[in-house]
């Protein structure tokens, strides 16, 4: 059995959890605060594109659900596709946001640093987005 190391990366948000999931499931809001995603998605079936670090990659969501599940699966230029578990859930009148962040086999402490830090940027760019 293989387990990988593993970061729950956390951000609290001001607003009602079902406002935040509202906005934050629709693959189009992505771009608006996953600086990860390259700016930009184009639909490509039941799939989408974005342009990542090292070219384009296949993205897939979760259905809308009742579950604060944004689960997302990016397949990269490579074929690689890696799992990326995203919830809303409530807390009191707001809500906590949190993606568990996956260290890739291989992967150095310094790069698992700069992701750390590249997911904590999102989560506070979607932060600064609802609580304006």
């Amino acid at each position: 059995m293989t387990l990988f190391e593993t970061r729950p990366i956390t951000v609290s948000i001001a607003r009602p959890a079902a406002e935040v999931y509202a906005f934050a499931h629709k693959p189009e809001s992505f771009p608006q605060w996953a600086a990860g995603l390259g700016g930009d998605l184009t639909r490509d079936g039941d799939d989408w594109i974005a342009s990542g670090p090292d070219g384009e990659v296949r993205v897939r969501f979760s259905p809308e659900n009742p579950y604060g599940v944004l689960d997302h699966w990016v397949t990269l230029p490579d074929g690689t596709e890696l799992s990326i578990p995203l919830r809303v859930v409530a807390n009191g009148d707001g809500a906590e946001v949190t993606l568990t962040l996956f260290r890739a086999p291989g992967m150095d402490d310094a790069t698992f640093a700069r992701d750390q830090g590249w997911v904590a940027r999102d989560l506070a760019a979607l932060k600064g987005l609802l609580e304006r």
